[in-house]
């Protein structure tokens, strides 16, 4: 069994598109997270880690001078801060849960995918009232979540808000960021059931 995993999660590594920058210290995991989302094989996307991404662990983000190009060869970047508070402490981002990190990127990736559908004014002017707009704020982040159940990855998204919402080491202001602005446990069940339903209707 153990033999069968490695085997896929090698494949899958060795699919990622060259169109993909990915550090090799997150590969595995990023492999993974690409495989729920088969639309962004041919979308440029690079996944870069940062000292500080403030009020956030990570953030995804056109590339501004593609702006100026057609959606399908637009650039995006991902970027992951290279650490964690927890407790007071700084902790490695790498070293958390791979689950977790799996759920945190593809909540990104659903980001993206909503950036897909977008004009590149709509895209400008998405970030103006994001930077300024709390409402606005929470209808992205909400979609991004519901980009990412839609990809099949509740599981992921899951154990990641369970791993923010109940880890007492966390920040409370983070906490409360969390439960103001992202899709809820209860919400992505909602989603899920759904989603199957709409399946078993066909």
């Amino acid at each position: 069994m153990r033999f069968l995993i490695s085997t896929l999660v090698f494949m899958i590594i060795n699919q990622v598109n060259a169109q993909h920058i990915i550090p090799e210290t997150i590969k595995q995991e990023v492999g993974i997270v690409l495989s729920h989302y088969p639309e962004l094989e041919n979308t440029h996307i690079e996944f870069r880690f940062k000292k500080n991404i403030r009020k956030s662990t990570m953030l995804a983000q056109p590339v501004f001078w593609s702006l100026f190009k057609s959606k399908q060869k637009r650039n995006y970047l991902v970027l992951l801060s290279e650490d964690i508070k927890i407790s007071g402490k700084k902790f490695k981002t790498i070293d958390i849960d791979s689950d977790i990190l799996i759920g945190w990127l593809g909540h990104e990736l659903g980001h993206i995918t909503d950036y897909k559908h977008r004009s590149s004014l709509n895209l400008i002017w998405f970030g103006i009232k994001y930077s300024f707009s709390g409402s606005y704020i929470k209808e992205a982040e909400r979609a991004a979540d519901s980009y990412a159940v839609t990809a099949g990855m509740e599981d992921y998204i899951l154990k990641t808000k369970r791993f923010i919402l109940k880890n007492a080491g966390i920040e409370l202001d983070y906490k409360e960021r969390f439960k103001k602005y992202y899709l809820s446990p209860v919400e992505i069940m909602t989603l899920v059931e759904e989603r199957e339903a709409e399946t078993s209707d066909f």
